[in-house]
């Protein structure tokens, strides 16, 4: 005894404290970090990295820093083994001392059973590494003194397959066979809702390491339900966050038409809906998922959420090969709880190969709940999450990628500590007096309750981080983002839904370099005139316009010229700004957004209508008039010739003055009513030839009015009239001659060429509306060339006349010599007439000397006739007798000519 005391002796500060000190009294907290502690009576602590001169030499240990309590001889730690600095200068778990206590031999312990189902194989066969795991938790809680000293925890074990019919058979046996199971822990979400809701009537709380189903968090349905699983619903908030990050609004989705797989897509539709995220389309099948797949790649979805076990997910993705629903173009959303080489296993149930899988596979992202502690700390058993997976496969018979439930294991061996600890608080092994664990039976409500509350309050670490459950008894945890990238599974991120914190760590491939769109890329694009023929076309109405403005030039100039003055000058100026006006039309015509912003459209709109109306009523209308004044005098019957004599020019401007007079009135209706905007039309979508994901979406601007055509057939047909009565008038006119209006055959010539093009013109460009090169091009050029024409016909004759004759010299002198050009007139006309009856006199002196010798020559025929044949006798038949006709009486001159008159 002496010689052990002296081997003491050196670590009397570690181990010698005073009473008390072992208790649940925290130390003052400082920022330095905590307090050191003392050790429990008959223990002593263990600092790790630091020798007895430097813990004699410090007060406090770091934030992070790790103490290991430890027992002498054959006592063992009752209470935290292991406490743990926090940031605000606690250590955890003060709550709960740590007592050094004798062991009890395992033979004095009495057994508490658990009924456990285990999915070795089905849809799910997750009970390959979750069973594992439970035995290995059952031996390291079994061997802890200061849980559940006096009980030791056995379990009895099925195979459920997944199956819910399979897990009746083995529940059945499980309640009505010896020993009372105390708990029941099932996995597989099918088998839990079959579990759970029966349970209750048995009095059995139910713990799941492996159910995921969000119909399980039903609190009034599933009343006594915990889960170390999160809700499968915990994936959603991760989903959401990743399609905000990434900037995608259009989602699909395709399930296994399952409760769990349902009830996550329902929470998801909410979820994605709150987020202003559309899903676009919602498939899902039994067994055979060929068809819906067709209907994704159909349907072009790009982001696809994916809900469906991992047997399923094999024949998912072999029909996604098949369709090509995969690469650059697509994202696929996966659970995250497949074995690691899913898509490699031998499936007899696909014709794919592992490659053809391994293609399709590529790139698809999983989000999956954090099952394993991703700091390296110690949990509650005294194991880093590092240790126990390396605990775990020393275990397993076979390699963990090819070990169904490998992922979930850490939930199970979780579930077993959360378990012991509330048993250990219900039966008082915490300290306080309890009830007795052997005493439960399934009418014992009043244990289940207690066993309720200690395991609605579990919180401590375990392997798989911070347990702890929320009102529905489902686990609150982290969620892991993994992406496939060369066949293994690569962590991309964590996100906490509690803190909507995502940690990403950078380190996400793309196929295509960068995340795909949610959706084709449509790029809108406007289809702008050729800025070639715009240029071309305003070129030759510039000129048109430069055209006019010499022709009414010359016709203002030489307006005192009688040739000119009997052309009706005023309606040919009429006519030459009507035609600028109509050549003014052409540049907003070619106006669209290439040169103008949207606000400035409607004026450009307006411009387009109210100089085409106008130069229209002003060039066409001047003509019309001349024309329609032609016809009307050269028409009237004999007794109204007097009207050819007389023109009164008030009348034609009148006549001008009516049509652009309902030109304006029209227009100004239409833009107070109904006025002109721009309008969208949108075309076809367009792919690009090159390999990227876009589409063009062309579009073309209009002018336009909610009741354009409409307007359209009023203004049309308004003009058409009166096109189609100007081709009839001036071709009823051609034959006339008049001085009143000398150049109305070239005024019918022009309005042949305006009636033409206009009616051709206007219901092609209606047609080729959608065409904007071509629709302009027939436009333009039917003014200009129109434009062009009339002012050619109309005045190019007359300057060729008044340059080749000089007439205009000849009046300039006369005026001059007259000092009136009215004057000058009346004398010319009185010379000539004078001039004309002297030759008529003369003509008609000629005429009746020859008209006298003719009647001479007659009277001598007639003797000499009536010397050879005697008269004939009158006729029986009262008949005339035939002969030669009478001569003429007399003989009188009208004009020029001489007529013979005959009685």
């Amino acid at each position: 005894m002496l010689l052990l005391l002296l081997l003491l002796l050196p670590l009397a500060p570690l181990f010698l404290r005073p009473p008390g000190a072992g208790g649940a009294q925290a130390p003052n907290a400082t920022s330095e970090g905590c307090q050191i502690i003392h050790p429990p009576w008959e223990g002593g602590i263990r600092y790790r990295g630091l020798t007895r001169d430097q813990v004699k030499a410090i007060n406090f240990l770091p934030v992070d820093y790790e103490i290991e309590y430890v027992c002498r001889g054959e006592r063992e730690v009752v209470g935290p083994k292991v406490r743990k600095c926090l940031a605000n200068g606690s250590w955890t778990d003060m709550d709960t001392p740590s007592r050094c206590v004798n062991r009890t031999p395992h033979s004095e312990r009495r057994a508490v059973y658990i009924g456990a189902l285990f999915p070795m194989s089905g849809g799910w066969p997750g009970g390959q590494a979750c069973q594992p795991a439970v035995e290995m938790a059952l031996e390291d809680v079994n061997s802890r003194r200061d849980i559940l000293p006096d009980y030791e925890l056995k379990l009895i074990h099925h195979d459920s397959k997944c199956d819910p019919g399979q897990a009746t058979k083995y529940l059945y046996e499980l309640l009505y066979n010896d020993p009372i199971k105390i708990i029941l822990m099932p996995g597989c979400s099918s088998v839990s809702t079959l579990v759970a809701e029966a349970a209750r009537m048995w009095n059995l709380i139910v713990l799941s390491y492996g159910s995921s189903s969000p119909a399980l968090s039903n609190r009034q349905r599933f009343p006594t339900f915990f889960r170390t699983h999160p809700s499968a619903t915990l994936h959603n908030p991760t989903r959401v966050k990743l399609f905000e990050k990434w900037g995608w609004k259009k989602i699909a989705t395709i399930q296994q038409t399952t409760e769990v797989f349902t009830s996550t897509l329902d929470d998801l539709e909410e979820r994605v809906k709150e987020a202003g995220i559309e899903i676009t389309f919602r498939q899902s099948f039994f067994s055979d998922p060929a068809v819906p797949v067709k209907n994704l790649k159909r349907q072009d979805a790009r982001i696809i959420v994916g809900l469906f076990y991992e047997t399923e997910a094999r024949k998912v993705f072999c029909e996604v090969y098949k369709e090509r629903l995969f690469g650059k173009k697509y994202v696929w959303f996966l659970i995250g709880w497949y074995a690691d080489n899913w898509f490699k296993i031998y499936d007899p149930s696909i014709n794919c190969t592992v490659d053809e899988m391994t293609e399709a596979v590529e790139g698809h992202i999983t989000t999956e709940i954090v099952m394993l502690n991703p700091a390296n700390t110690r949990s509650i058993s005294n194991m880093t999450s590092q240790e126990f997976v390396e605990k775990l496969t020393k275990r397993l018979k076979r390699h963990p990628e090819e070990t169904g439930g490998f992922q979930e294991a850490p939930l199970a061996y979780d579930a077993i500590w959360a378990l012991a600890l509330a048993l250990n608080k219900t039966s008082g092994g915490g300290g306080r007096s309890g009830v007795r664990l052997e005493d439960f039976n399934y009418n014992n409500q009043t244990i289940t309750d207690q066993i309720y509350r200690a395991m609605n309050s579990s919180s401590f670490e375990g392997v798989s981080g911070h347990v702890v459950f929320d009102a529905s008894g489902s686990r609150m945890a982290w969620t892991l983002i993994e992406q496939l990238q060369g066949g293994s599974y690569k962590k991309i991120g964590y996100y906490d839904s509690t803190k909507d914190d995502l940690s990403w760590s950078k380190t996400d491939k793309w196929i295509g370099g960068s995340p795909p769109a949610d959706q084709t890329l449509v790029i809108k694009t406007f289809r702008f005139l050729s800025q070639k023929l715009f240029i071309s076309v305003s070129v030759l109405s510039s000129l048109g316009i430069v055209l006019a403005v010499v022709c009414l030039s010359f016709n203002i100039y030489n307006s005192h010229v009688r040739y000119i003055q009997n052309s009706q000058p005023n309606l040919n100026n009429l006519t030459a700004v009507g035609c600028s006006l109509a050549l003014a039309a052409v540049f907003p015509l070619g106006l669209d957004g290439y040169h103008i912003g949207r606000s400035q459209f409607p004026f450009v709109c307006q411009a387009r209508l109210w100089l085409l109306g106008l130069g229209f009523s002003l060039g066409y209308g001047s003509m019309f008039t001349k024309i329609w004044w032609v016809h009307t005098v050269f028409t009237k019957k004999e007794e109204k010739k007097e009207w050819r004599k007389t023109l009164e020019p008030w009348k034609l401007y009148a006549t001008v003055g009516l049509l652009v007079g309902m030109d304006v009135l029209t227009l100004a209706i239409w833009q107070i009513v109904d006025p002109l905007h721009r309008t969208i039309e949108t075309f076809a979508k367009e792919e690009p030839k090159e390999d990227i994901d876009v589409s063009i979406l062309p579009q073309l601007e209009h002018c336009s009015s909610k009741k354009m055509n409409t307007w359209l057939g009023i203004f049309y047909g308004y003009k058409g009239l009166l096109l189609l009565l100007g081709i009839f008038l001036a071709y009823e006119t051609k034959s006339v001659s008049t001085e009143k209006i000398n150049d109305h055959r070239a005024v019918g010539m022009a309005i042949y060429n305006v009636a033409v093009l206009c009616l051709i013109t206007a219901p092609v460009t209606m047609i080729l509306s959608s065409q904007q090169d071509a629709a302009f091009a027939f436009a333009s050029l039917a003014i200009v060339f129109s434009s062009y024409i009339t002012l050619v016909v109309l005045f190019v004759p007359k300057m060729r006349r008044l340059i080749t004759r000089g007439e205009w010299q000849s009046e300039a002198q006369d005026t001059m010599k007259t000092g009136s050009s009215t004057n000058n007139n009346e004398e010319e006309k009185s010379r000539l007439l004078e001039k004309e009856n002297r030759e008529l006199e003369k003509i008609i002196a000629e005429k009746e000397e020859r008209v006298s010798e003719l009647r001479h020559q007659l009277q001598s025929r007639q003797q000499l006739r009536s010397r050879r044949h005697p008269p004939t006798p009158p006729d029986p038949s009262g008949a005339l007798p035939r002969g030669p006709p009478e001569p003429p009486d007399r003989l009188s001159c009208d004009g020029s000519r001489v007529h013979l008159l005959y009685k």
